[in-house]
């Protein structure tokens, strides 16, 4: 490819369906933005504990040449994605919403191998290998799923403990109904 040439610019469309099939090994550019509900992304709507009006994740994604000093330009992939979730906090048991915003950058190379050789030094970019059917819908939703908290709650000092968490629920039962202890119960066998 010659350095000089100006490529065709594609728009991405907002159907999830034209998302999950693009075509990445064309000799163009693309760019898209628009707006998924969490129903369009089957993964995320698993880890859901409940889908609110605007819950939804806008993305845009961008793809231009960059040069690279002694081979040919690489193609790079930038990906924004910026949304709300519904999750239970783990600290209260409580449905909170979670704003997630993430901006990822990806080289598209041609084979797996490629992939596997790109320098791991590098944590601005990450490869990914461009195929005629790539599948951009399942990309947003990893880059989702992995901007989600391993433990979601809420911001410290929002929680209100729920009436059944630990400690909380033994100081509410009377001290009349105090479990017997197991070793009064042999000590009284002993004496049979």
């Amino acid at each position: 490819m010659n350095r000089n040439q100006v490529l065709p610019q594609v728009e991405l469309s907002n159907d999830p369906k034209a998302l999950s099939r693009i075509d990445f090994c064309a000799p163009q550019s693309y760019q898209g933005a628009g707006f998924l509900e969490i129903s369009a992304l089957p993964r995320v709507a698993e880890e859901a504990s409940s889908i609110e009006p605007g819950d939804g994740f806008d993305w845009e994604v961008k793809t231009h040449f960059g040069n690279s000093p002694g081979s040919e330009p690489q193609q790079i992939l930038e990906l924004a994605v910026k949304g709300r979730i519904h999750l239970v906090c783990q600290g209260c048991l409580q449905d909170f919403g979670l704003d997630l915003t993430q901006d990822s950058r990806f080289v598209l190379v041609a084979t797996e191998e490629e992939a596997d050789a790109f320098p791991m030094e590098d944590d601005q970019l990450e490869p990914l290998v461009a195929i005629q059917h790539f599948d951009l819908l399942g990309l947003i939703e990893d880059e989702i799923l992995l901007s989600m908290p391993l433990i979601p709650k809420h911001p410290e000092g929002a929680c209100q403990p729920h009436a059944s968490s630990f400690g909380e629920a033994g100081e509410a039962q009377d001290a009349s109904e105090k479990p017997q202890n197991p070793f009064n119960i042999l000590k009284n066998m002993k004496k049979n």
